[in-house]
């Protein structure tokens, strides 16, 4: 008889659900956790390190807690004792820094007791039977959720077996002169940290990245832009879940003066090819697609799923609705809910997914 909620995935997507559920009411015993690695930011922090991440992106509401507020702006002024964080956010110009967001994550990984939830195991395959989901032989668990996360690092392929090559977020140092492929925050950042080392840098680029201080445009996050989103036709949508995928990283004087300067100095350039370079960092993200993820391509073919180009066609509450009905759930929360939420990558992203897949097991009545 199928009693327990199941998260697969324990990273940040399924970090942010838990805490979500737990705040609900459930008890650590209620939830099941499958995943790689404890540490919830297990996987995010060594990219972070890798690219030398400072500060975040994302802004104070950037974080793994169940409500919005209090936000990491309101966590760091009482630490400091500073109002500044606090009139920053004000300003939506607030950036915590990662020392300050994984001390977070730390703290609620205990507050929560996601410790005891958590089980560690590889699942491969989530399949629907009668009364739920047999998660990878597991146990069969009326609700699921499911945070994967990026299935890998792309690299193009003409630069595949280049000794030369390796990806932004794996640990490197800097050559004398550098080739920085691709243009979104991951390779701005490593542009900086580059002529910081004293190299050399070509920026190898096929077009001109955005100027954006988020992942996409505000108005996705909000309720009107998002109705205009749901309500394209679904190629419509494909193309502009494409679009927002585009190369972008923030507008601001912390990325251009000392790109200026380099520039005037002849320490920087564009280009569209790697040539003679020393080194070529890929700062090319990640794969992209369901069919990059064993477990949902799978999950695809068993049940034969409507899809969308590389996405999973998902209903408005990040719900697959083939295999959800009034008494089981199956969602998709982080990078694979992107057709419900463009931003389902982002932490508020991944909030919004868990607020709903938290509205479905609560208003259960066998949970």
């Amino acid at each position: 008889m199928p009693e327990r909620v199941a998260i697969v995935g324990s990273g940040l997507g399924g970090f942010v659900a838990y805490a979500t559920l737990r705040h609900a009411g459930l008890e650590p015993g209620e939830i099941a956790i499958f995943g790689d690695e404890p540490d919830p930011a297990g996987a995010w922090r060594p990219r972070a390190a890798a690219i030398r991440q400072r500060r975040m992106r994302s802004e104070s509401d950037g974080h793994c807690a169940p409500t919005s507020f209090p936000g990491l702006a309101a966590y760091e002024a009482a630490r400091r004792r500073d109002l500044a964080p606090l009139l920053l956010s004000v300003c939506d110009r607030y950036r915590p820094t990662v020392d300050v967001f994984l001390h977070h994550v730390a703290r609620l990984r205990e507050r929560t007791l996601w410790d005891e939830s958590f089980v560690p195991a590889r699942i491969e395959r989530v399949a629907a039977v009668e009364g739920g989901f047999d998660v990878g032989g597991r146990g069969v668990f009326r609700h699921v959720l499911v945070a994967t996360g990026h299935p890998g690092l792309a690299l193009p392929a003409e630069l595949a077996r280049d000794p030369r090559v390796v990806h932004a977020y794996e640990p490197h140092e800097y050559a004398e002169r550098v080739a920085v492929v691709g243009a979104g925050m991951a390779a701005a950042t490593e542009w900086l940290n580059a002529l910081e080392a004293g190299a050399e840098v070509v920026s190898v680029r096929r077009r001109e990245p955005a100027r954006r201080p988020l992942n996409v445009a505000r108005p996705l996050f909000g309720k009107r832009g998002l109705a205009g989103f749901r309500r394209a036709p679904r190629g419509r949508r494909a193309e502009l879940l494409r679009r927002f995928g585009e190369p972008s990283y923030p507008p601001g004087r912390t990325w251009d003066t000392p790109l200026e300067r380099a520039e005037r100095e002849g320490r920087f350039r564009v280009a569209t090819a790697v040539n003679g370079a020393e080194q070529v960092i890929c700062a090319t993200g990640f794969r992209r697609g369901y069919h990059h993820d064993p477990l949902l391509a799978q999950l695809v073919e068993d049940h034969g799923l409507e899809t969308e180009d590389r996405w999973i066609v998902l209903a408005d509450d990040s719900t697959v609705p083939a295999l959800t009905d009034g008494a089981r759930t199956l969602s998709l929360a982080g990078v694979p809910g992107q057709w419900a939420y463009p931003a389902a990558d982002t932490l508020v992203g991944m909030k919004v997914a868990a607020r709903r897949f938290r509205q479905r097991v609560v208003s259960c009545p066998t949970r």
